[in-house]
């Protein structure tokens, strides 16, 4: 596991005492429903404690209700747990304890001895002592580290510099390349504005030249007609003077 992560997790952790298979435990977890929260007990026999580490690691407990074998899994280190009691110790030979799914009634039964509140008390006791030596030793562990690599702190210092210089770097030239591009991009569309425009205008100009064709073309025309039917009308009448001369 990465020291960043087993760092990050100790700070959930929380203070529990031993379990191992074999001992009966209430655990008294979290439930909510809705809005509302309520505290469920669930007592029954460590059939496992898993192999995990840290705020991976759990326990399996197993206990009967009416004839039926009930189990759950509770992560030893859940915030929905707030608290747990060990009620029986018994000794096992065994780190899980599987075979207990196949018995019942007087086969099922284990040599325990309660756990006296004396005896939970003194757990307590032994478990303070041994976080406060683990703290301490973390701590020198700590102070030894700094006094022995002082060099390679400044060089992260001096590596925190750089990077931070580069980034700025990058930064810089990023925002030059997007006004560069921005310009280019305006410069393109004022061309292709100015394009559009003059195809506008020619195409304008060009209607504009073929209806005034046309209309020239319609007067033309008419004119033409109205020749034609002034010499029509002046030969019908040559004609009608003819025949009444004749």
């Amino acid at each position: 596991m990465h020291p960043l992560i087993r760092e990050e997790q100790k700070k959930q952790l929380n203070k529990i005492p031993e379990i191992k298979a074999g001992y009966t435990v209430r655990v008294s977890q979290r439930i909510k429903e809705g809005t509302k929260e309520r505290i469920q007990n669930f007592e029954g026999l460590v059939i496992k404690v898993g192999h995990g580490e840290g705020v991976e690691k759990t326990f399996t407990v197993r206990k009967i209700v009416e004839g039926i074998g009930v189990e759950k899994i509770f992560p030893i280190h859940s915030p929905n747990i707030k608290k747990l009691v060990v009620i029986k110790k018994a000794k096992v030979r065994r780190a899980k304890l599987y075979y207990m799914r196949q018995r019942s009634g007087k086969s099922a039964r284990l040599t325990e001895r309660h756990v006296t509140d004396e005896e939970r008390a003194n757990e307590e006791a032994k478990m303070d002592a041994l976080i406060q030596e683990a703290v301490k030793a973390e701590e020198k562990r700590k102070k030894e580290e700094e006094a022995n690599n002082p060099v390679e702190e400044t060089v992260a210092d001096e590596t925190t510099e750089e990077v931070v210089e580069e980034a700025t770097e990058e930064v810089v030239e990023d925002a030059a390349e997007k006004a560069e591009e921005t310009e280019t991009n305006a410069e393109t569309q004022a061309e292709s504005d100015v394009e559009t425009q003059v195809e506008s205008d020619v195409e304008a100009k060009v209607e504009s030249d073929v209806e005034t064709q046309a209309e020239s073309d319609v007067e033309t025309q008419a004119e033409s007609d109205v020749e034609a039917k002034v010499e029509s009308d002046v030969e019908t009448q040559d004609l009608a003077s003819k025949e009444e001369a004749a």
